[in-house]
């Protein structure tokens, strides 16, 4: 077998798809206040983690969504596929799944008598990784590169992924039986971990009344959700976004506050600086959602649980002291002395 018959030339050498043009300012914000409209169809509450998934989605983030089970975390992701006009695909997580089964493989043509590959759930738009913490670390590896350069390598060839390309896993926080905990690498590419909590009792009533009145999560058609973003109009939006003025005194800010992660008496090992990163980067997004084209200290302050929570390994004594993340996040903020509006 020649080797230009095992080994086709790598898409990722292609010319890159040029930039889209910039959205409108208000685009962001207009997507946002779509989106929720939408969503409150099938999804009773749960604002603030509707919120978070729009804007990784506007800022190319990704997602990791923990919850007791019962609380909507699928549906709210099989919802937000319904309202936008991208490719969806579900991949559930279980303990006998191969990273082939993620990514492709190289698959042989008795036909052509060549190996041609086979692409795998990971070349879509918006890919639910159910229950992440059921496959094992080899597994959830095989969403390292597509996470981060957006492609794939499989037998020295690249493949580049759509743009544009979000994961949102979801993950059960009390069942320990049959899982596998994420390794660092892979949570610190999540942007965001958002934690889905019960509804109050007055939203509950509310999701009662969505049954009774014939509606059924099983079938999101009875919800008669429709599709008001499209791909080329993300794309737009993220575009857009760059444009939004972050000063220096708030690149200090943000800095000074994932420096604290590092050094809190809490903390066995703090935020790295993707961190930093994912929010400058979603600073920028909520900013744009809330009609600014500017950022905002309050902004950082509102985002950092979300973007360092999951970054964070307490020392064994906090934990058992019953310190949790959140507190330690909090305190931070409030030690560091946010710029002068």
């Amino acid at each position: 077998m020649t080797e230009e018959s095992a080994t086709p030339q790598s898409p990722a050498a292609q010319s890159p798809a040029p930039e889209p043009e910039a959205a409108p300012p208000s685009a962001a914000r207009d997507a946002l206040g779509a989106l929720r409209t939408e969503l409150s169809k099938a999804v009773v509450g749960q604002d603030q983690v509707v919120t978070g998934l729009v804007i990784a989605l506007l800022c190319k983030g990704h997602v990791l969504m923990e919850g007791v089970p019962g609380v909507a975390k699928t549906l709210l992701v099989r919802s937000l596929a319904h309202t936008l006009d991208m490719e969806f695909t579900r991949l559930q997580f279980t303990p006998d799944l191969m990273p082939g089964d993620v990514t492709g493989s190289m698959i042989y043509d008795a036909r052509t008598a060549a190996f041609s590959f086979r692409e795998g759930p990971v070349f879509t738009n918006l890919l639910l990784a159910d229950e992440i913490n059921r496959a094992p670390a080899k597994t959830q590896s095989a969403l390292l590169e597509a996470m981060q350069e957006r492609q794939v390598t499989v037998d020295g060839v690249t493949y580049p992924l759509d743009r544009p390309f979000i994961t949102i896993a979801t993950q059960n926080p009390i069942e320990q039986e049959g899982t596998y905990p994420l390794p660092e690498a892979q949570l610190d590419r999540f942007m965001f971990k958002l934690l889905v909590t019960y509804p109050t009792k007055e939203q509950e009533e509310g999701i009662l009344e969505l049954y009774a009145a014939g509606k059924d999560n099983r079938d999101l058609t009875t919800f008669a959700l429709q599709s008001v973003l499209n791909g080329e109009q993300v794309l737009a939006i993220q575009h857009a976004i760059r444009q939004v003025i972050v000063e220096p005194s708030i690149i200090g800010y943000i800095a000074a506050v994932v420096q604290k992660t590092r050094s809190w008496h809490a903390v066995e090992v703090g935020a790295s600086p993707r961190a930093s990163v994912n929010l400058l980067l979603a600073s920028r997004a909520v900013a744009a959602s809330r009609g600014r084209d500017f950022v905002m200290p309050d902004d950082v302050k509102e985002l950092a649980p979300w973007v360092l929570r999951h970054r964070l390994r307490l020392h064994p004594d906090a934990e058992i002291e019953g310190v949790t993340a959140d507190d330690v996040i909090r305190e931070g903020l409030d030690a560091v002395e946010a710029p002068k509006k």
